[in-house]
């Protein structure tokens, strides 16, 4: 009799796993676009379905590999990256977490605070610690990271760091796989290089400037790939992108399997089915005129 009721048990303790609530999520911080009916919409961008935030856990949760794409001064997309981390880790074993933010040079001072931490002894002074970058605003991404810092799973560096990018300046190597290098995609790249430069770059500079975020992409991959699993991968929304980052160099090293990709957007902008696997909308920032910033230092 035992035996009997055995497998129809393990069935309903399966199932109830797979449906595990959602943790309380953040409070919207950002002020723009309270009012849009797109606020909090989570949409699998293949099917058009809306997803709640446990119907999405579960489908990253079951990924090997996940990417989060951000917009790098908004609010609302960190404290969605803190939230997503800590429920994923509830869901299942993390394998790791790396950073577009931290670059191989920080990669032994970040493992020795996790070490020290995992002893009790996280530094006080973790943006010294870990020697934070400035460009990188500790305001926006201290949370995060400090929690990331106090987990068993290893907080890992996927960027280049500044000598590899101006080696890449200079010499421009050759980028090796098919969907990395196709046509459409470089010159969807270097249009958004000009667009984010305001036009005021040299066509001159134009190839290196190229060379230097395809590496970038290239280096995120390959990080990727030899992370333990499963694996989070924090980055730029542009990185992100399935038609133009990332994913198209874990194609090329053999590496996309199982991969899932989550945009954070603001409401008002569009990721279309093909950028990503999942799209998350979320309050916006005031618009900045960087293009006027960028004219007056100049």
């Amino acid at each position: 009799m035992n035996k009997l009721l055995f497998v129809p048990l393990l069935a309903l303790l399966t199932a109830c796993q797979g449906q595990l609530a959602a943790p309380p999520l953040p409070v919207w911080q950002s002020p723009e676009g309270r009012d849009s009916a797109e606020l909090g919409v989570i949409r699998d961008l293949r099917t058009g379905e809306q997803l709640s935030p446990a119907q999405l856990l579960d489908r990253l949760a079951a990924a090997p590999r996940v990417i989060v794409g951000e917009q790098h001064d908004n609010p609302d997309h960190h404290a969605l990256e803190l939230w997503l981390a800590r429920a994923l880790a509830e869901r299942r074993p993390s394998g790791s977490v790396l950073l577009e933010m931290i670059n191989p040079d920080q990669q032994d001072a970040v493992t020795a605070a996790q070490a020290a931490a995992a002893k009790g002894e996280a530094p006080t002074d973790l943006i010294g610690a870990l020697h934070w970058q400035a460009g990188w605003d500790w305001s926006q991404y201290g949370p995060l990271v400090t929690w990331l810092v106090k987990q068993p799973a290893p907080l890992l560096a996927a960027n280049l760091d500044r000598r590899e990018i101006m080696d890449t300046y200079r010499k421009k190597p050759e980028l090796q796989g098919t969907a990395s290098t196709a046509v459409a995609v470089r010159d969807a790249l270097l249009e958004d290089i000009r667009d984010s430069h305001c036009g005021l770059l040299p066509d001159s500079q134009l190839p290196a400037m190229l060379a230097v975020q395809q590496q970038r992409d290239r280096r995120l991959a390959e990080r990727f790939k030899a992370a333990p699993q499963p694996s989070l991968l924090i980055a730029g929304g542009f990185h992100a992108r399935r038609d133009l980052g990332v994913p198209l160099h874990l194609q090329d090293i053999d590496a996309a399997q199982g991969l899932k990709v989550l945009m954070l957007a603001e409401v008002g902008k569009t990721v279309a089915p093909g950028q990503a696997d999942y799209s998350w909308y979320t309050p916006a920032q005031p618009p900045t005129d960087y293009c006027a910033q960028m004219r007056g230092s100049m």
